[in-house]
């Protein structure tokens, strides 16, 4: 290209490497997904063996859960500062660590740091990245990529399963820890896979010769704008520093907040159903294989169910009105455990996991892409970091919340009702806000054309969509390598 064109951020090429990006993603977040829920078949032995109660157990994966949502925006600060390849890598070393450490623990609450606390803040390290890099990747493709990724939690937990029961029947919990955090440091090679997107096209400003940059760094350097910059650094206070990393602005962005309100509702009954599943099975007289069996039912269809919502959502009839869709899923995701208590026999469970894999492949397929579409590829680190530090909260509670509910009164339906209750009406208010969304931004839409005013000088739900080349230039390190080789010629075009 020119070299006017050589401080620009390439567009996302929608294929090439991307694919093995997509693989990556597939892999990582396959782990921090179905890890959590893979652990339920060790917690009736575990609860046996340390004589606990239902819920006091269920706040291994209620902890591991919420630290993998609550540690999101150190997660998006650190891929701001590093990028996704090293912060992916480092997370699974950590869930290395965590799971052996595990293995030698002799309380529940030595259970809750090593499980909860440090494998939790590893699998966030291996979810964020590989979700925000998508984005950087695919922009036409997004949602099939989206769906792709997205198929590892299916494919993850229909392996996980079974292997956890094989490696329980032949090596007890503690050796089936070891075992699993060796086989999560296969995290550090999906995360290898994480190229930045603008490594492959630096060599773009090599066209500009020696003596254009040396005359251009001269220029740059008697107008002093980067004595300026140094000065405008020092001179921000630690919320501007923070600011910086994570966009706070995003609470003035009424498409956001209906997206947060909704989904901190929503996860109060999503997780719970699938940690007791098993769990639900034993308890009816079913056998362990079996119990195990239906997590691997529900992972297949979930498996078949993520790319093809992602194929579906990519529609020209689906993906302008994808918001509807996703309130949609996630209120036949309630109804599913609202129905469960009348499943009394092992027919009935598999009917039951297998419209709750339909249901919960659809919302999970649909979770960060709706998100995107409502922020923006620009803005979307900034959001991801900002929504699952507000699920934590509800995620941490579920769980527990369930399995005191089971302690109460001796019974599971109770907890499934609740879970389907919840996730019920969490649907319906999407589906309302969502409608109200879609008619102020048409009405807004019809003002500004009356009043004559420029479209694009308001910022839009599509804003990243309309606006791709312009503000992926702050998306951060993933772009650095053009970043840094094209800043004297962009300083130029800018009149500085």
């Amino acid at each position: 290209p020119a070299p006017a064109e050589a401080g620009r951020a390439p567009s996302p090429p929608d294929g090439g490497w991307g694919w093995a990006v997509v693989f990556g993603a597939f892999v990582s977040i396959g782990f921090a997904y179905a890890f959590p829920k893979g652990l339920a078949i060790f917690f009736k032995e575990i609860q046996d063996f340390f004589g606990t109660s239902y819920s006091e157990i269920a706040w291994v994966s209620s902890i591991m859960l919420a630290t993998t949502y609550g540690a999101g925006p150190i997660s998006s600060i650190l891929v701001n500062r590093y990028g996704s390849r090293p912060v992916v890598m480092f997370g699974g070393l950590l869930c290395g660590v965590g799971m052996i450490s595990a293995a030698f623990c002799t309380s529940i609450l030595q259970l809750y740091i090593c499980v909860g606390f440090i494998t939790g803040f590893g699998l966030a390290l291996n979810l964020q990245p590989s979700v925000i890099i998508i984005g950087k990747y695919f922009l036409k493709r997004r949602p099939i990529a989206n769906g792709l990724a997205m198929a590892g939690s299916p494919v993850m937990l229909c392996t996980l399963a079974p292997l956890n029961q094989f490696l329980f029947d032949n090596f007890g919990w503690r050796g089936s820890f070891l075992i699993l955090g060796a086989i999560l440091l296969n995290c550090c090679v999906a995360g290898a896979l994480f190229r930045p997107i603008g490594a492959g096209t630096a060599l773009v400003k090599a066209q500009v010769n020696k003596e254009e940059k040396d005359a251009l760094k001269e220029k740059i350097v008697e107008d002093g704008p980067m004595e300026k910059k140094i000065e405008e650094e020092e001179g921000k206070d630690c919320f501007e520093k923070v600011n910086q990393y994570l966009d706070f602005s995003l609470f003035k962005h009424r498409g956001f907040l209906i997206y947060l309100i909704g989904n901190v509702l929503m996860f109060l009954g999503f997780f719970a159903p699938i940690v007791f599943l098993a769990p639900y099975a034993k308890h009816t007289g079913i056998d362990e294989y079996s119990a195990a069996f239906l997590l691997s039912i529900l992972a297949i269809v979930d498996m078949v169910a993520r790319p093809a919502t992602g194929i579906v959502a990519n529609s020209r009839w689906v993906r302008p009105r994808i918001q509807y869709f996703f309130s949609f899923a996630i209120a036949f995701n309630g109804a599913c455990h609202l129905l469960c208590p009348l499943a009394s026999s092992y027919t009935g469970l598999i009917v039951y996991s297998s419209f709750f894999g339909l249901a919960f492949g659809m919302v999970c397929a649909m979770l960060f892409e709706t998100l995107m579409d409502l922020v923006g590829a620009a803005r979307f680190t900034s959001a991801v970091g900002l929504v699952t530090i507000a699920e934590c909260c509800t995620i941490l509670l579920g769980p527990p919340i369930g399995g005191i509910l089971i302690d109460t009164f001796g019974d599971y339906k109770y907890m499934f009702i609740k879970c389907g209750a919840v996730m019920v009406l969490a649907g319906t208010f999407l589906f309302i806000m969502n409608y109200y969304n879609y008619r102020m931004l048409a009405k807004e839409e019809k003002e500004r054309k009356t009043k004559g005013e420029d479209p694009k000088s308001v910022r839009t739900e599509n804003e990243g969509k309309i606006n791709w080349n312009k503000d992926s230039t702050q998306d951060g390190p993933e772009l650095e390598p053009l970043r840094e080789k094209g800043e004297g010629v962009k300083k130029e075009m800018n009149g500085t």
